[in-house]
């Protein structure tokens, strides 16, 4: 398999319910020229006969897919994400239609992932934590809703139509953090932040959605995180010294 920036997108389904999505899906995948499809922890058999039959002759992707049980694990090693979502009213981030955003997963070099929610719920506030950009696909008012299949179609042939272009496949890339790598920063910023009192546990997941976000529209490189995880390993370390009067009030605060 020649090695593009188009095969090195990863198409990944989160908790997919239906076998015959998904063999639709690695069909039309192998229709543009797509080759890695991950699956987070699959509701069903994507190797059985319903997703064989859709398939048809690309049932080698239904065999050579990556299953993974979460969505971090199904991101490791890219350095771009994009998600799927109707959810316009949750969101404070623009929602980008296809032919705009996707070829950006287009780079020289490194991995990336398109990521689609289950067919029934979409993607969760959570799960669009993960991604950096996110993607609607317009339809009509009358009958907004997007068969999961149709939505990895369009979107398949837009990244297809999108790596013709040798202007966009060859632009600069930046030494962006892995996202697994952004992933531990977060972790870590979280655990501080709680410490220090400027995150308290209940509203904690909300604050750092709003950071995450943040963080995700700046692309990071790997030099600038190693830094920032110097400032809050110091910070964790710095914590440990204050005097107890102090700390015994941030343990009250959390």
């Amino acid at each position: 398999m020649e090695d593009t920036a188009l095969t090195r997108v990863k198409i990944v389904l989160v908790e997919p319910a239906g076998a015959l999505n998904v063999g639709a899906i690695a069909r039309v995948m192998k229709n543009m020229g797509l080759r890695q499809l991950v699956l987070v922890n699959p509701q069903c058999d994507p190797l059985g006969e319903e997703g064989r039959k859709m398939a048809v002759h690309a049932a080698d992707l239904l065999e050579t897919a990556q299953v993974v049980a979460t969505l971090p694990q199904a991101l490791t090693g890219c350095q771009r994400a994009i998600a799927t979502t109707a959810r316009c009213r949750t969101l404070t981030t623009e929602l980008e239609e296809p032919r705009t955003a996707l070829p950006w997963l287009l780079i020289p070099s490194g991995v990336s992932a398109l990521i689609f929610g289950p067919e029934d719920r979409g993607l969760s506030n959570t799960e669009l934590n993960y991604a950096q950009r996110f993607v609607r696909i317009p339809s009509h008012a009358d009958y907004p809703s997007l068969n999961l299949a149709q939505s990895v179609g369009i979107c398949s042939y837009e990244l297809s139509q999108a790596a013709q272009n040798t202007e966009l496949v060859a632009s600069p890339q930046i030494d962006v953090a892995p996202l697994d790598v952004l992933e531990q920063y977060y972790q870590q910023m979280e655990a501080v932040l709680l410490k220090m009192g400027y995150l308290y546990p209940h509203t904690a997941s909300s604050r750092m959605q709003k950071l995450r976000r943040l963080f995700n529209r700046t692309h990071v490189s790997q030099e600038e995180l190693a830094m920032l995880r110097g400032i809050f390993s110091q910070m964790e370390w710095a914590l440990q010294y204050l005097p107890p009067s102090v700390s015994a009030k941030l343990d009250a605060s959390n």
